[in-house]
């Protein structure tokens, strides 16, 4: 069953009479299980007696991505379409801004499904298709547990303001998804082929930012997004609770990327989860707080902020203490180009540099330390969050999305809540190197980022 509250009409247009399939754009989501917005066009589509025609507008100028992004992505996108071929589903990728694609498409759609954006340009693109289809266009959101406008009609100040909204309506929503049997399999035969998805050369066509390369370890798709949750499941579950941060081991579930790109959904992860231990388990409470309540918090942070990715999003407290020690001495300072080079003199930052440009990706608790030193070594705190912010997208599988600014943003004290006052910060939170030799085997982490760097050569 889909909630209706998954279910958003975006315009008043009714269904074209004379549409010859029901129109998925897929956009947000990408993959063929656990769909809402899929299943939903299906579901439609059987009541029309049409055909589901599927399509993906690939853009060659997407905000700040590049080929690392590019490359899981059209691995992920393989995925879907070899998944939806064995439900007897069409499926296109066509070349051209997404919103233009799906407007040339829509033109022989009676009914238009779209999956929920929440950044600036998502949301225009939808905007744009709403208003020039010609028919009615439909958005279901499906990359949240609890549909972003029940959870909290307004910014919440902090987790814990709106974990408790989120804990009232989660289980209503924790139901499987049933893939629907498509009744009418053919009809549109004379469709545009679209791109080649298996061409090795697909991506030359695309002016790319080529100066970082993809990444080895991971690759696109919902299949590896099981599989890794499986894994997880298996081996790592256990120590979640107590492990997640230790930076010397592999306790994460590593699906932030698949989580990025729609490849796995988290009502999927949760009910794998469920069905493998037991809901009171610690282990699994800690992995919902971070699942849905965190990840949650930063997609109502980006939906209810305008300025989400300025440094005017963050909260009044932290602005004026920042302003007032931007006076203040600092021991270093580096540069952008240098700060991306790994060039400073702290090890540690250092390491946690490389692994983010080597693996798209940095254990948690090194994440916090990466952004803190960033302020310390900025001659602003404007600069510290332009750097931070374009080192995060460009680097990092997950960046780009509501996660990253809310991650950004925390660094400087949203979602968070002043601290005992010291120079450069004031009363936003600090970090140093002792901690991690406190909590960690932080050489033994230096010496792993090494060896990754001794592999890439």
């Amino acid at each position: 069953m889909i909630q209706p509250e998954r279910i958003h009409p975006l315009n008043d247009d009714s269904p074209r009479p004379n549409g010859t399939y029901i129109l998925y754009w897929m956009q947000a989501s990408q993959r063929s299980i656990y769909n809402h917005a899929l299943e939903y066009a299906a579901d439609l589509a059987n009541k029309q007696r049409l055909p589901l025609f599927v399509i993906f507008g690939l853009t060659g100028n997407y905000p700040e991505a590049n080929i690392r992004h590019y490359q899981f992505m059209v691995e992920g996108l393989r995925d879907v379409r070899d998944h939806l071929a064995e439900r007897g589903i069409h499926f296109r990728v066509y070349s051209g801004s997404p919103d233009e694609v799906a407007l040339a498409t829509a033109e022989r759609a009676r009914i238009v499904v779209v999956d929920r954006g929440y950044l600036h340009h998502q949301k225009l693109w939808r905007k744009e298709v709403s208003e020039y289809a010609g028919c009615q266009v439909i958005q279901v959101e499906s990359d949240v547990l609890v549909p972003t406008t029940m959870a909290s009609t307004k910014e919440e100040f902090a987790a814990r303001t709106l974990r408790p909204k989120i804990h009232r309506e989660m289980k209503k929503f924790i139901a499987p998804v049933t893939e629907r049997e498509l009744l009418v399999k053919s009809g549109i035969d004379h469709i545009e082929e679209g791109l080649n998805l298996d061409d090795p050369h697909l991506l030359d066509q695309f002016d790319l930012d080529r100066s970082i390369s993809p990444v080895r370890e991971f690759t696109g798709g919902q299949t590896e997004a099981e599989r890794r949750l499986q894994l997880f499941i298996e081996t790592k579950l256990t120590n979640y609770g107590t492990g997640r941060n230790d930076i010397t081991a592999t306790n994460t579930t590593e699906l932030s990327p698949y989580l990025h790109f729609g490849h796995i959904s988290p009502l999927r992860i949760l009910i794998q989860l469920i069905a493998n231990a037991s809901p009171s388990d610690e282990n699994v409470a800690v992995l919902i707080e971070e699942l849905i309540v965190r990840r949650e918090l930063a997609i109502n942070f980006v939906e209810q902020n305008e300025q989400y990715d300025s440094y005017k999003s963050l909260p009044e407290w932290s602005i004026k203490t920042l302003d007032k020690h931007r006076e203040d001495t600092r021991d270093f300072l580096y540069t952008a180009e240098q700060l991306e080079g790994a060039q400073t003199h702290d090890q540690y930052w250092n390491a946690a540099m490389n692994e983010m440009k080597l693996r798209g990706m940095m254990k948690g608790y090194m994440r916090m330390y990466w952004g803190k030193k960033v302020i310390e070594w900025s001659p602003s705190p404007e600069v510290a969050y332009e750097t931070l912010l374009y080192l995060n997208n460009k680097y990092f599988l997950d960046g780009r999305d509501p996660n990253s600014y809310a991650n950004v943003a925390w660094i400087f004290g949203k979602h968070d809540r002043p601290w005992g006052e010291r120079p450069v910060f004031g009363t936003v939170r600090y970090m140093n190197a002792n901690g991690l030799k406190r909590k960690f085997d932080i050489e033994a982490y230096v010496q792993w980022v090494e060896s990754l760097s001794d592999g890439a050569e």
